[in-house]
Formats: C-alpha cells, sequence, structure tokens
C-alpha cells in the first residue's frame, strides 16, 4: 500500500507552524496572513507547537530547582507554566467533555452541556484530576534533564493524535471549531502522528514502544467512546484527547525515567 504525500512550499510549512503556535498557544506572536491555510492543513505541525509548551514547561521545571525548591513546588510550577502557555485549551475541553458526557442523557443534551460556560462536578473532578496524576508523575522526576524528556514527549505526543483523531471521526455540528477547521487528509494525519511519535525516543526504546502501545489503546477507546456518545467529534474532544494523552505519556516517563 501507498502511503498520503504532503507536498508543501518552504513559506507554507513556516505557515503551518506558526498557525499552530498561534492556535495552540498564548505566545505574544505578531499577526500573520495565512494566506488561506486551514487548521486542517496545518495540524501536521501541532507537535512543535506541543514541544514549545513543553520546553518552557522544562525551563521553569530546571530554573527552580535551580534556586532550591523541592521537586514537588518545582513540578507544580511546571504545570503552571504549561497551563499558562496554552491558556487552557485543552483543560478547557477535558472539563465540558466531562460535563456533557457524565451529565447528558441524549445526544443533542450532551452537545449543549458541553457549549454551556460552567462547569459542573463531573467538569470539576477531570480537572483536579488532570492536575493531580500530571503533578504526581513530574514529582517522580528529581532531575531537570528527566523533567525535559518527559515534558517535551508529553506535550509533543498528545498533540501528534490529534489530526488523525480528525481525519478519522467527522464533526458532531455543523459549526464550531471542529467543523470550521476544515477536513484534514490522511497524509497530513500520518504527517503529524509521525512527528508527535518522535520525541518519544527521549523515553528510551522501551518507554518509546509503551507510550506508543498505550497512546493507540487510549485512541481507539475514546474513538469509540466519542461515536457513541455524540456520534463524532467536538473542539471539546479535541481538547480531552490531548489531555488523556499528556497524562498517558507522562506515566509512562514516570517510570522509563525513573
Amino acid at each position: 500500500m501507498k502511503l498520503p504525500r504532503i507536498t508543501l512550499s518552504p513559506r507554507q510549512v513556516l505557515d503551518d507552524i506558526a498557525l499552530c503556535l498561534i492556535f495552540f498557544t498564548r505566545l505574544p506572536l505578531p499577526v500573520l496572513d495565512f494566506r488561506g491555510r486551514s487548521l486542517a492543513a496545518a495540524i501536521w505541525a501541532a507537535p512543535i507547537a506541543g514541544l514549545a509548551v513543553g520546553l518552557i514547561g522544562a525551563i521553569v521545571f530546571a530554573t527552580a530547582e535551580r534556586f532550591g525548591l523541592a521537586i514537588g513546588p518545582s513540578a507544580a510550577l511546571a504545570l503552571v507554566a504549561t497551563v499558562l502557555t496554552t491558556g487552557c485549551l485543552h483543560e478547557d475541553g477535558l472539563s465540558d467533555v466531562a460535563d456533557g458526557f457524565g451529565g447528558g442523557k441524549s445526544r443533542g443534551r450532551k452537545l449543549e452541556i458541553m457549549r454551556d460556560s460552567r462547569i459542573g462536578a463531573y467538569g470539576a473532578m477531570a480537572l483536579a484530576l488532570s492536575l493531580l496524576i500530571r503533578w504526581s508523575t513530574l514529582s517522580e522526576l528529581p532531575d531537570p534533564t528527566q523533567a525535559l524528556f518527559a515534558l517535551v514527549a508529553a506535550h509533543a505526543a498528545s498533540r501528534g493524535v490529534l489530526g488523525a483523531f480528525m481525519h478519522l471521526l467527522p464533526p458532531a455540528r455543523s459549526d464550531g471549531l471542529s467543523a470550521d477547521a476544515g477536513t484534514v487528509s490522511l497524509g497530513t494525519a500520518i504527517a503529524g502522528g509521525v512527528l508527535g511519535a518522535i520525541p518519544l525516543l527521549l523515553l528510551g526504546p522501551g518507554g518509546a514502544i509503551a507510550a506508543l502501545v498505550l497512546l493507540g489503546l487510549l485512541f481507539a477507546a475514546f474513538h469509540a467512546l466519542c461515536l457513541n456518545q455524540i456520534d463524532g467529534q467536538t473542539g471539546d474532544t479535541i481538547g480531552a484527547l490531548q489531555q488523556v494523552s499528556e497524562i498517558a505519556v507522562l506515566l509512562v516517563a514516570s517510570v522509563a525515567l525513573s
């Protein structure tokens, strides 16, 4: 079977990277003309945005440790840095999905709840558990270099799966972020997945394989869950997938690097 190819000019490559940095982070970047490039076409570059987020978290972790802070507070500050860098983009999706899937009785009601800006008990618990698990895994990595490897691998790989998710699942709504993003081609999805998987090598051969297996299982389970709950995907489900994928890689890293 011949794999699909994507051919991009150097300008398109730079535009796609910039588009993903602007969309996935709150970094103070200039307003650019993307010449009609869509998020769906640029999603292959999402792991690069994840790389930036992971590096920022690692720098904060190393700086805090350098000034004598214990590992726990250093890990907490690293998490604060990553959340501020993304503007809680994915955490918002996780909480909305938890509230919608947990509290809605019908497909329509679930989608309605997910669009509500208020947070419920399911969403609050999901956020609390996400932060707790991520903090506890980083706290198991006493060396700043290990934290760097874990954060870069987790943030890049967790965004590398987003293109495939958007390719395989149709938008659950006719409007909204996911519908507006456009259709992700198979070649773009594969490129993003490969780019996101490369940093997993920082976890060592065994860690990389374990992370890929766990990511694959989570992807399949979440794909089936979204089909069952809302017959597709939304921007919130994309954010929730990033969160559970980041957690999965950090869990593997806490074992592989400790």
